[in-house]
């Protein structure tokens, strides 16, 4: 749809993103996982907490046995190493099993968000973004809420938890091996995460961004092939995809490379802590103060808590990336709608329906100019009106008022008398529907494609709306009738095929009112013609608006109204303009590569 006029800019792009986000506005929307959250951290800290026992506890009993006590005074020891050894893999298990099952419910809220703000905006509110952007953000940037809680949230959870209560253990065999534990836990667990997530801030900050290039100039090569073979530009767009992909190679590579940081000195920290609560045990056995089979406990605590911290680099990495992908999400979430629906909604009238418009102004944005400005209109029941006018006359952007995707500053524009702002817009839509140029074809079935509209609509009705699109026939003599396949976005048929099915989808929704939005653009004269000629046929019995810059066939419509921006230049029917010999007797007879008439030269 065109929807900016050409006459002056509109801003309809301008407005504000607001991005940048908490990453608690994202916490939010995983609420009500938080019980499963917080048992996932528990049975996390469980298995961390396990892995400890085993390591501690076994290093006792090795040391413990070095000196053959009777048998039953290491039975404790053995139970306990197996009861760690089982536990630690249970408790791991089902940490990853309820983690990741709150995880995908959060996630599936947070999709459910996005796409229901997606439908809130309509077509005329979304996000100046490119459709692959748009599905990056929509897959890529929403899965990040799933590392946020199972890479990020969890581990450092649990790193507190379990840090703390090992600490104390270590305190009470050993105080001064507790105290190095404790300053080796803290530099781990916040040190080396804001060191990594310092040097990954730039790389990560891009990565979701490149990502989203990567995926909308993907989705151009494949959908744009033909075009791009036919004027040879392939090579070239594959040249900018392997540029976008080399750039996000690059980024990668810098992450890696930052995540090798972070190991390696987790890595050293930890044996560091390790050989100091060594020494200082060693130290606290000659002097008495620390029984000797203890002596392998302090060392090997430390080594094992820094199974806690070894993973916080990298999640403060994760987190730098999360940023981003929270913020890119969010601009779609928190996006605020052009059209809200009212409090307390006017019921729909019952057709059939009477739209009267007087003096309308609408624009996109508080400072843009006018995109319609005082536009007048009256389409009774059963009639049939034309508007016509170039490319960004305000034409479409009617059609956007019309169908509530676009809001009006001043005027009035009622159905039956009750102003459209006063409506919801599902319930304006369910009396206002539009076949637009660019009707969306879904890669399935002909019946599928058509019974979208009406899913509890009879075979009758069906083949009837099929029938009156002029669709029937060529239906029927398809191999598989109506449950022959059309391909993607309807690549399997032809142009006019495509607009005629979306006729008949319309048809079957029995809308009272229907705008016809440039029906025969991206035909060749002789279809578009005669397919803008079935249109008006087909929908004989109903309120037509039909919105196009060709002429022909405006003979049988009952009033024509020329836009020219944003307002009413000429309105009248087609033989009363073409006496006139003003604005559109030229454009007619330019059209039709005739000479103007007298009349019309007058």
């Amino acid at each position: 749809m065109s929807s900016i006029t050409d006459c002056a800019p509109t801003g309809a792009g301008d407005r504000g993103d607001g991005a940048e986000a908490g990453i608690a506005q994202t916490l939010a929307l995983a609420q009500p996982s938080a019980r499963r959250l917080l048992l996932a951290s528990a049975l996390g800290a469980g298995a961390v907490g396990a892995g400890i026992g085993l390591l501690a506890t076994s290093a006792w009993l090795i040391s413990r046995a070095s000196q053959h006590p009777p048998e039953f005074r290491l039975a404790l020891a053995i139970v306990a190493v197996q009861f760690f050894g089982l536990s630690k893999g249970l408790l791991r298990y089902a940490q990853r099993l309820v983690s990741h099952d709150a995880a995908f419910r959060a996630l599936a809220d947070l999709r459910v968000a996005v796409f229901t703000r997606l439908e809130a905006l309509g077509s005329a509110g979304l996000p100046a973004l490119r459709r692959g952007d748009l599905l990056a953000r929509f897959v890529h940037d929403v899965d990040s809420l799933l590392d946020l809680l199972v890479r990020v949230i969890g581990p450092f959870a649990i790193a507190v938890l379990v840090g703390a209560v090992t600490v104390l253990l270590l305190w009470w065999i050993l105080p001064s091996a507790g105290v190095i534990l404790l300053v080796a836990l803290a530099l781990g667990g916040t040190g080396l995460p804001w060191l990594t997530g310092r040097l990954a801030r730039s790389s990560e900050s891009k990565q979701a961004a490149a990502r989203g290039e990567l995926t909308a100039a993907t989705i151009d090569l494949v959908r744009g092939a033909p075009e791009l073979a036919a004027y040879g530009a392939i090579d070239a767009q594959l040249l900018r995809a392997e540029r976008i992909d080399a750039g996000l190679a690059r980024i990668e590579r810098s992450t890696a490379r930052t995540a090798g940081v972070g190991q390696g000195l987790a890595t050293l920290l930890s044996g560091l802590a390790m050989v100091s609560a060594l020494l200082v045990g060693i130290s606290a056995v000659r002097a008495g103060r620390l029984d000797a089979t203890l002596l392998a406990v302090v060392a090997v605590v430390p080594l094992a808590a820094f199974e806690l911290v070894t993973g916080l680099p990298i999640a403060a990495q994760v987190l730098q990336r999360v940023r981003r992908s929270v913020a890119r999400t969010l601009q779609v979430v928190q996006a605020q709608p052009l059209v809200v629906d009212p409090a307390q909604p006017e019921p729909l009238p019952r057709p059939p329906h009477t739209l009267r418009l007087r003096g309308l102004r609408s624009r996109y944005g508080d400072d843009g100019p006018w995109a319609l400005d005082g536009i007048d209109l009256d389409l009774a029941p059963g009639q049939r009106i034309a508007v016509v006018g170039r490319s960004g006359a305000g034409k479409t952007t009617l059609a956007s008022v019309l169908l509530r995707f676009l809001p009006y500053q001043s005027g009035s524009a009622t159905l039956d008398g009750v102003q459209l702002q006063a409506l919801r817009g599902d319930d304006c839509r369910r009396a206002i529907g539009l076949v637009a140029q660019d009707a969306h074809i879904f890669n399935t079935t002909v019946e599928e494609n058509v019974r979208l509209a009406r899913r509890q609509a009879t075979d009758v009705q069906l083949r009837d709306a099929l029938r009156r699109a002029r669709l029937l026939e060529w239906v029927d003599e398809l191999p598989g009738g109506v449950l022959t396949e059309v391909g993607e976005l309807g690549s399997r048929i032809s142009g006019g095929q495509r607009q005629r099915l979306a006729l008949a989808r319309a048809l079957l929704a029995d809308f009272p009112v229907l705008i016809l939005d440039e029906p025969g653009e991206h035909l060749d004269t002789a279809t578009g013609d005669a397919l803008v000629a079935d249109l008006l046929d087909a929908t004989a019995a109903r309120s037509v608006l039909l919105i196009t810059h060709r002429l022909a066939g405006l003979e049988d419509v009952d009033e024509v109204i020329v836009l020219e921006c944003g307002r009413v230049l000429e309105r009248g029917t087609h033989a009363e303009l073409l006496g006139r010999g003003a604005a559109y007797a030229a454009m007619w007879y330019r059209e039709r590569g005739e000479a103007p008439t007298d009349t019309t030269a007058r």
